[in-house]
């Protein structure tokens, strides 16, 4: 049985740290904490970047940091501005010493790294604050003075051939900076607002909780609010620290925290800067992808393993009003599991745009498991990106995103079951070996073989690298789904490689199983690489509905077609969230089955099942309100619909 050490705003770091004498500061109670002790924190406001000195040692021998139990405790990694001064109109400058940034300053650090696309001007990891609202920032104290001038943003999915969007009105809070050896000095455009008298802060630090140094394990982190960190650009080729992190740790529990206004990521498993740091940007002399298949082989060189790195639980958190990412992570996620999170408000400011960006983000999520999170109002909801092998994405809800899920260059297996995915645009699959089961699709997907790219898979349920492939497309199982049609995206798809379609039609020319595509390679007379090069792959598909016109895969046995449009909608009251839906007698006659990992069988490429992370069978037995499937059961995620119309609750 460990310490209890408390803190408190009324405290002081040279008392003992007790209920009766506490810290002033939880970053006094962080350096001296050891495994088995648990910090709790009491209400108040804490503008102090907290930096973890020790780990804990396993899962009985934890550090645990808290809130009291119903007291609100606020990290910031922000300061209260009160010394501004008005030039003129609703313009003013405030002047801080540089001895306020310590080594890390928000105001000269530049935004910058490997795949960030736009803006083409500097940007800095530093930000202002209104009562909470983030601005905007300038190129210039001209561009302060002139708000009317609206800042143009970019497409959010290939801003090099759109027309830039304007902000709303609101998007008008701007600032500039200038920096001297000294002193650095802040314009910032109020509005009319008196930034002595309201609440004006400036980004400070680089992060409210993060380890400086890898390797602190075992830490609990809980019931936080975490707010307004100047954390940097975090590409899987790079150094991924964000406003809360492990540091390139294991067995984080990370649990009930409010966190937001991260000017990149809030939550980062990621990489750590050995392996490469945005070595494309700065040398120029090979390709992102190069460096970033150089990091994983560096990775497997310094030791990453399921013994040593991952297995983070980040849970029931609150998750907003970030610039690139609510979680990231590249390698250092492996083996985690990411379930019941609110992520919402996530690259939607769109002051800049770079190919990093999503609700959560992960490269090489071997066997993570993503579940029941409600995902909305993103620029993309959720991304997996290279070696998405063992991972499983269930019973999550996506609506109001401009993209709902991506899968890239990944050779599976992945299992997407039992999830909703209510935008117009519902997948991006740049990946073969995935299994799609009982979801909803109210939207587009976007299908494209990936030839120039070879990615590493792994041995089953290790990091342990079995060899690289290229991405041939499908080798996907499709089971028991309801697609929609007619959707018709906001912007055009014309200058877009691969296919766009509602339905499988993408699917077309596909082999049914392995026998047939086996029979297609043996009929080559020679050749070893060419004939699983321009053979496709099977695509397993069975017993989906298609609704409001979607069209189906041209060899699917058993599956429902429908002209009639269901009248999907999420509606949200309070807290809770509602699915309604009009449902024909005729597709709940559709007989379905509950899918295993027998039926589920081996992808091509890995040659290892569908399976869970301890290598037992998986059964897909219950729906993604976690309702028992019977025996004969109905197509989609949910189990007790009926005929005509339904509201089901979805969240909440």
């Amino acid at each position: 049985m460990g310490r209890e050490y408390h803190v408190a705003v009324t405290g002081c770091d040279s008392w003992q740290g007790t209920k009766e004498k506490p810290f002033r500061t939880i970053s006094k109670a962080a350096a001296i904490a050891m495994p088995g002790d648990t910090v709790t924190v009491h209400e108040g406001e804490y503008r102090e970047w907290v930096k973890p000195a020790n780990g804990g040692i396993s899962e009985i021998r934890r550090i645990v940091y808290q809130a009291a139990e119903g007291e609100k405790v606020v990290i910031k990694g922000s300061e209260r501005i009160q010394n501004w001064e008005n030039i003129g109109g609703t313009v003013w400058k405030a002047v801080v010493p540089n001895a306020m940034f310590g080594e890390y300053h928000p105001y000269r650090e530049i935004l910058d790294g490997d795949w960030l696309e736009f803006p083409q001007k500097t940007l800095h990891t530093g930000d202002v604050y209104l009562n909470g609202k983030s601005f905007y920032e300038a190129q210039s104290l001209e561009e302060v003075k002139h708000p009317a001038e609206r800042t143009a943003g970019y497409c959010r999915l290939w801003p090099e051939y759109a027309e830039p969007i304007l902000h709303p009105e609101d998007t008008v809070y701007r600032w500039f900076s200038e920096v001297d050896e000294e002193k650095t000095t802040i314009y910032a455009n109020f509005q009319g607002a008196d930034p002595n008298q309201e609440l004006a802060e400036i980004n400070v630090r680089r992060s409210c909780f993060y380890p400086v140094r890898t390797g602190r394990n075992y830490i609990t982190v809980r019931g936080f609010e975490m707010a307004q960190a100047a954390c940097p650009w975090a590409p899987p080729t790079a150094d991924q620290p964000a406003l809360l992190g492990v540091n390139w740790s294991k067995g984080w529990i990370i649990e009930h925290n409010i966190i937001h206004d991260a000017k990149c990521s809030a939550i980062s498993i990621g990489k750590e800067e050995s392996t490469g740091h945005n070595l494309a940007t700065r040398t120029k002399r090979k390709p992102g992808y190069q460096y970033q298949m150089e990091a994983v082989f560096r990775a497997a060189q310094i030791g990453w393993s399921k013994e040593t790195i991952g297995s983070h639980i980040i849970r029931d958190n609150v998750i907003y009003d970030c610039g690139q990412n609510g979680i990231v992570g590249h390698m250092g996620c492996v083996f985690s599991e990411i379930y019941n999170n609110h992520i919402y408000n996530i690259a939607v400011k769109h002051e800049y745009f770079g190919h990093e960006i999503a609700g959560i983000k992960l490269h090489a999520a071997i066997d993570v498991q993503i579940h029941h999170n409600r995902i909305h109002n993103c620029s993309l909801g959720t991304w997996l990106d290279w070696q998405a092998q063992g991972t499983r994405v269930s019973k999550n809800l996506y609506y109001q995103n401009d993209r709902d899920w991506m899968i890239e260059v990944t050779h599976g297996p992945c299992l997407v079951d039992n999830n909703i995915f209510a935008s117009d645009y519902s997948i991006d699959n740049y990946a073969q070996g995935t299994a799609y089961v009982n979801n909803l699709f109210c939207g587009i997907m976007h299908k494209e073989e990936v030839l120039n790219r070879a990615t590493p898979y792994h041995f089953p349920h290790t990091t342990a690298i079995a060899g690289t492939a290229v991405v041939y497309g499908a080798d996907d199982r499709i089971f028991q789904n309801i697609f929609l049609g007619e959707t018709k995206l906001p912007y055009s798809t014309a200058h877009c490689s691969g296919l766009f379609f509602n339905g499988t039609e993408g699917y077309q020319g596909c082999p049914l199983d392995m026998e047939e595509y086996i029979g297609y390679i043996n009929s080559y007379e020679r050749g070893d690489l060419e004939p699983h090069l321009y053979t496709k792959q099977p695509a397993y598909m069975e017993r989906n509905a298609y609704l409001k016109g979607a069209p189906a895969f041209e060899r699917e046995k058993e599956h429902y077609l429908s002209d009639k449009d269901p009248q999907v909608r999420i509606v949200t009251e309070g807290d809770e969230v509602y699915l309604e839906i009009n449902v024909e007698k005729e597709m709940l006659d559709l007989a379905a089955e509950v899918i295993t990992t027998e039926k589920l069988g081996m992808v091509r490429i890995v040659e290892e099942a569908y399976e869970n992370p301890d290598g037992s069978a998986i059964i897909l037995d219950t729906d993604y309100n976690d309702c028992p499937r019977g025996e004969k059961h109905i197509v989609g995620p949910l189990e007790n619909l009926k005929e005509g119309f339904n509201r089901v609750r979805v969240w909440g």
